[in-house]
Order: structure tokens, then sequence, then C-alpha cells
């Protein structure tokens, strides 16, 4: 779908790493101009910048823009930098998240207000802000990153995977509400990739803590017994995706939710 998104501006959040960084090397190649939003700390600044270098090598035009998404004055901020860099905006994606620290029934409170803050709070704010200029380009697209956990419930990670199906709910509910706009808004449900957040998981999983090594290696060999296609998924895989969405090929769709699982989840 190469130039399939040219002139089109695509605003993806959390994307200095992993996923993110997958979508926004995938639009910037169907020829979207690329704004990656990134944490304001220096790990994720490094992180934003080789971001932006990899993007340019692609032939891409991209900045980065630190964002607290449970800021709203931050995210104005962000949206408005945005407009004006690029001369206006196309596609949200709302990638930035966060996983629980423990584990199962020693899960926190807290850790449940966090993960809703974020995820949930983060994508709403980002949507509404982003709205009246997804309006004014007049085929806008949203499209937010779930999780396979948000499909089932989870014994291990309560906190993380009702936040995930909050935002398949959020997703449908922001579709009936901006349709009138010609807004298209859907969801995308990742299986597993190995990313900073996958190796938190792991983690989890194995009962280690942060500055223990994860085994990559023997993790990813237990997943693909679970998995149908027997391999794992990758960020390019998600941002395939993200570019169909984002096409005027998928504007008769929304308020979908779709598995990019290897078959784990079917429906």
């Amino acid at each position: 779908m190469m130039n399939s998104l040219a002139d089109k501006t695509a605003l993806i959040t959390g994307a200095s790493q992993g996923i993110g960084k997958g979508i926004a090397c995938e639009l910037a190649i169907a020829g979207a101009n690329i704004v990656i939003t990134y944490f304001d700390n220096p790990t994720d600044h490094e992180n934003a910048e080789s971001t932006i270098a990899q993007i340019q090598s692609l032939g891409g035009n991209a900045i980065a823009v630190p964002v607290d998404v449970t800021q709203e004055t931050s995210i104005k901020q962000c949206v408005e930098l945005t407009v004006s860099h690029f001369s206006g905006l196309d596609i949200l994606i709302n990638n930035a998240g966060v996983m629980q620290q423990t584990k199962g029934l020693h899960t926190l409170v807290e850790e449940f207000s966090r993960c809703h803050t974020i995820n949930i709070n983060g994508t709403w704010r980002m949507a509404i802000a982003c709205a009246p200029h997804l309006k004014a380009c007049g085929e806008g697209r949203i499209i937010n990153i779930s999780s396979g956990a948000g499909r089932r419930g989870s014994a291990d990670l309560p906190a993380y995977s009702a936040s995930k199906a909050a935002m398949i709910s959020l997703t449908q509910s922001l579709a009936l509400a901006l349709a009138p706009d010609n807004i298209t808004v859907n969801t995308l449900c990742p299986g597993v990739i190995w990313t900073p957040m996958c190796e938190t998981f792991a983690r989890l999983m194995e009962g280690t803590d942060s500055e223990s090594a994860v085994n990559r290696e023997k993790f990813i060999q237990d997943i693909k017994e679970i998995i149908p296609l027997q391999r794992p998924q990758t960020a390019e895989d998600i941002g395939h995706a993200v570019v169909f969405f984002a096409s005027s090929g998928a504007k008769n769709i929304t308020g979908q939710a779709l598995n990019i699982d290897g078959g784990i989840n079917m429906n």
C-alpha cells in the first residue's frame, strides 16, 4: 500500500519503541507525515530520536513530541503543534499504555487506577482533543491499540486486561458518536509481541524482579505452542493493519475490533 496515505498526517501516542514504533514506520512507508509522542524522560527521548531517524531513513517526514496523556494541557499542546506543523491531522493512533507490575490476586487497587488513567482516560482525552481536526479533514480515522488480553479475563493480569476490554467498548462508543462527522473508530488486539511491555509480562510470569534477565527464547517458544499459526506477531504486523484501517479502503469499517494474534482468539 505504498503511498496510499500520501499527504495524510498521523499522530501516534507512545511510539518511541515497540508496537508504536512499528506502526509509525509502516505509516511512513505508506506516505503519511508522522508525529510520535513519548513520555518525557531521557530513555524515551533517546528512543524517540532513534525512531525519527529510522523513519527519515525510510524517506518519511516525522517529528517527536513529549506528551503526558493524563494531562489535558500536554495533549492540547501536542495536537496544536501537530496541526500547525503539518497543516492538519487525519489519523490518530492511541497506542500509549501501561501494564500492571504485580500479578493476579496480589494486584493493587492503585494499579487498576493507573491502567485505567493511562490506557482509557488517555485514549478518551486524545480522541476528544483530535476530533475537531479529524472532522475538518473530511475522512478522519481513530485506531486504538487494545490487546488480546482485552478479549477475555486474565487471572494474572486483571487490571491490564480490564483496561483493554474497556478500550474495545470505548471504541464502539466513539464510533457511534463520531460517525456523523465521517470519522471511523476501530481497535486492534495484538497477540504476543516482544516489546518492553511484553518483557514486563514475562517477568511477572517468571516471578523475577526488574533487574533479572528474562529467557526470551524460552518465553517465545512457550507462547508459540498456544498460537495456531505457530509464530509470534511483530510490530510490523500491527502496522500493516493500521495502514489498512487508515486508508480509504476501510471507509465503511467502524466500531470493530480486529485480532492480530495468529489465531489465539477467534471472534
